[in-house]
């Protein structure tokens, strides 16, 4: 392959990681939006938009299709936890994942080991969640708080 066969090679391939792009950032917005639309926004074919999308799923770039919930009324919170130096920190995010309201967990580098994202219809709850976290053996120090507004990136 000569130079310029090279650089035209390189600028699809960047081509094909912006239109994957494209496809990925509107899929994130909707999930549901059908190829036909996708295709039309993004100047594809249907056909070429379904292909990509499998492609994506194939090689592990998008990894599921999910849906979010409506988050009216209920609280969320970030837990920051601390895991005793003695203890195996993939341990107690296991045994985090096992608690009632608990709905992400983050293994993290700084002053903390793990945050936890937690969702509970009152802060009662999401203080009853606290207290669970703190009986994790392994646990030795928490710091958290409440989450006012979410927003997203679309």
């Amino acid at each position: 392959m000569n130079s310029f066969q090279k650089r035209r090679s390189d600028e699809l391939s960047n081509d094909l990681n912006s239109i994957d792009e494209k496809i990925i950032r509107l899929l994130q917005i909707d999930s549901r939006k059908p190829f036909v639309e996708i295709a039309k926004q993004i100047g594809l074919s249907e056909s070429a938009v379904r292909r990509r999308v499998k492609n994506l799923l194939e090689n592990n770039t998008i990894k599921r299709f999910t849906l979010e919930l409506n988050s009216t009324g209920r609280t969320s919170a970030i837990t920051l936890i601390s895991v005793s130096s003695t203890a195996d920190t993939s341990i107690v995010s296991a045994a985090l994942m096992n608690l009632k309201g608990v709905v992400v967990i983050y293994e993290i580098t700084g002053q903390y080991d793990i945050a936890a994202i937690i969702s509970a219809s009152s802060v009662i709850e999401i203080n009853r969640c606290i207290d669970d976290v703190r009986r994790i053996d392994g646990v030795s120090d928490t710091n958290t708080v409440i989450v006012l507004k979410t927003m997203y990136q679309s």
